[in-house]
């Protein structure tokens, strides 16, 4: 049996130092509490941008770009060595951490941003990073798309693990292409949660064989910073942002823990990584329930840079 605990405790928003410094705590709690995996919500680094479902379109652009100028600010760099705090709290505690956050693509263009999940070995390196293939609606203003290098199934010290980030889990081709790694964990954080969001990752538990653990960020308008550019415009006080929703699913469907709604704590679960396999006896769509004479999917993993240059000396 495997420990994992799922956080949905809020980030302080548009700033990167101080939400990293909640993580390490957050790591640590959990560690503490005998967790081997610790999931953090989309783009906890450094907070969801929930703002654009709130700008009104063409009479809020100034604000917007202010607030984009500071997020922009406060992305990870993995060049710059940012998430160095994570991996070295992953290594100190054993742990194994997958980090949602706002990447800068700092080696060519400087500004564009991706929403990214960085998964952090028990020994604090980073086996894999995965961009979000397709942002959602206002999302795009924000977040370029990624591409599929980090659509991988990789072996940690928990398992094999694989990621895709809120609506990329009704991508069923994205899917598909987790469930053929020989998958044990399917990890989903999100900002999405509610009935219809446990359904699905009921359903993919079913579909894929294997554990599933989502979260979104537990936010209320009093997490939001007082120097938040447009605070009382765009957030009231009293409300719940987002409530949350961690949950842990079987493999096959049911609910192993949560959902966890309006707390800003950490959802415990002990699961059995053998339950994935077990679960594929019946149905198993990249094995004996697949027509790969019928159906096939081809994944293109490669990694184009934007520009290459000759002659340098």
């Amino acid at each position: 049996m495997v420990k994992v605990a799922i956080t949905q405790k809020p980030p302080v928003l548009l700033d990167l130092h101080a939400s990293l410094a909640r993580a390490v705590e957050t790591i640590e709690e959990a560690a503490g509490n005998g967790a081997r995996l610790i999931v953090f919500p989309e783009a906890y680094l450094p907070g969801y941008p929930t703002w654009i479902w709130r700008l009104r379109p063409g009479g809020d652009i100034g604000l917007g770009n202010e607030i984009h100028a500071r997020l922009r600010a406060n992305s990870v760099d993995l060049q710059a060595g940012d998430l160095d705090p994570i991996a070295q709290a992953a290594a100190k505690h054993q742990i194994v951490v997958v980090m949602g956050g706002h990447e800068l693509e700092s080696e060519f263009s400087g500004s564009t941003l991706f929403n990214s999940l960085f998964v952090f070995d028990a020994d604090g390196s980073l086996v894999n990073r995965h961009r979000k293939l397709m942002p959602t609606n206002p999302e795009r203003m924000v977040w370029g798309m990624g591409d599929a290098s980090g659509l991988k199934v990789v072996e940690t010290a928990v398992g094999r693990l694989g990621c895709l980030i809120c609506w990329e889990s009704y991508m069923p081709l994205a899917r598909f292409a987790l469930y053929s790694q020989n998958i044990d964990i399917y990890i989903a954080p999100t900002w999405d949660n509610g009935d219809t969001w446990v359904a699905s990752m009921n359903h993919i538990a079913r579909e894929g064989g294997c554990w599933v653990l989502s979260t979104a960020t537990a936010i209320s308008g009093n997490d939001i910073p007082a120097d938040f550019p447009g605070k009382a415009q765009l957030f009231d006080g009293d409300e719940w942002i987002n409530t949350g929703g961690a949950v842990v699913v079987k493999p096959f469907g049911g609910i192993a823990a949560g959902p966890m709604h309006k707390q800003k704590a950490v959802l415990y679960a002990d699961i059995d990584l053998e339950a994935s396999k077990n679960a594929r006896k019946s149905l198993d769509v990249t094995g004996h329930y697949g027509r790969p004479d019928v159906f096939q999917l081809s994944v293109d993993r490669g990694n184009v840079a934007p520009v290459s240059f000759k002659g340098e000396q």
